[in-house]
């Protein structure tokens, strides 16, 4: 049920590292990606597939984790992803992607947790370091970097209390993720 599937679907920022993903398992994922609508149906999105021990290595420097958890710098060592999903746009095709930027990445996370992995869409990166590290050719703009792997980290949903939307992490290390109510998502 896509419920479920929702509910799973977490933000998860630490994985078992040492739990790899294949190439074949991110290319199914980036496959579902087809499947997507896609404005004017320009299909203009790509992936660079990032999963080994030393590109991996070489991209986390250049992503922010997490930012209102100030006092967390990233996942340690043994709790990084065990790869990524750079999403790039091809500028020979179109220079705006519309929505399908967050169509696509929502849809390869739900693949993801439906194999019982897990990720996080990342915005704030080094795009130029990352760009250098990848080597891509200019025509290709980085739209999210998505961090993928099997989730060591606990995710609790939990009602927001008077309008405070930052998520936060209790001393055990579960991260809980304020939601507003229902009834504040509906204009009447």
């Amino acid at each position: 049920m896509l419920k479920d599937l929702l509910l799973k679907n977490r933000s998860y920022r630490r994985f078992r590292q040492e739990d790899r993903m294949s190439e074949n398992e991110l290319e199914e994922l980036v496959g579902l990606t087809r499947l997507c609508a896609s404005g004017r149906n320009a299909q203009a999105l790509k992936y660079v597939i990032v999963n080994g021990e030393e590109e991996c290595a070489r991209v986390f420097p250049c992503l922010a984790w997490a930012g209102y958890l100030t006092d967390w710098a990233g996942p340690e060592e043994g709790e990084r992803p065990a790869a990524y999903l750079v999403q790039v746009l091809d500028t020979r095709i179109e220079d705006n992607c519309l929505c399908d930027d967050g169509i696509q990445a929502q849809t390869l996370l739900l693949g993801a947790v439906e194999r019982g992995r897990g990720g996080c869409v990342i915005k704030a990166f080094k795009n130029e370091p990352l760009r250098q590290i990848l080597a891509l050719p200019s025509y290709l703009k980085i739209m999210y970097v998505i961090a993928l792997g099997t989730p060591v980290e606990r995710v609790v949903l939990e009602d927001m209390k008077d309008g405070d939307y930052k998520y936060w992490r209790d001393a055990e290390g579960v991260h809980h993720v304020p939601k507003r109510k229902l009834e504040e998502l509906i204009v009447r």
